[in-house]
């Protein structure tokens, strides 16, 4: 599948034709959840659907994301108020041993 150019566009650190979204799903949403506009987040949420993204949100405990972005996900996905608090509290968190791993080349 051929990236739209908005999701194109944030791929900056990676060469985009080599991103595909089958085999990086989830570097997909982290990127767009956390630095998407409303029209790659519109994209994306048409392509996964929102138990998609809330499962990858608690699956990776929101790692990509800032307190902020925790917080409105958290809204709009209906996550557990609890759950994002214990996130964002995670000491691990400000020491960045919860930040993904991986960069595409």
């Amino acid at each position: 599948m051929k990236l739209p150019d908005d999701v194109r566009g944030l791929l900056h650190d990676c060469d985009p034709d080599r991103v595909d979204w089958e085999r990086q799903r989830g570097f997909l949403i982290d990127r767009i959840l956390s630095d998407g506009s409303w029209e790659t987040i519109r994209w994306l949420r048409e392509q996964a659907g929102d138990d998609a993204l809330r499962a990858h949100i608690v699956a990776t405990r929101g790692r990509r994301l800032s307190p902020r972005q925790l917080r409105f996900w958290q809204v709009l996905l209906d996550l557990a108020e609890n759950e994002v608090t214990a996130w964002i509290e995670d000491p691990r968190r400000s020491e960045g041993l919860n930040v993904g791993t991986s960069k595409l080349r």
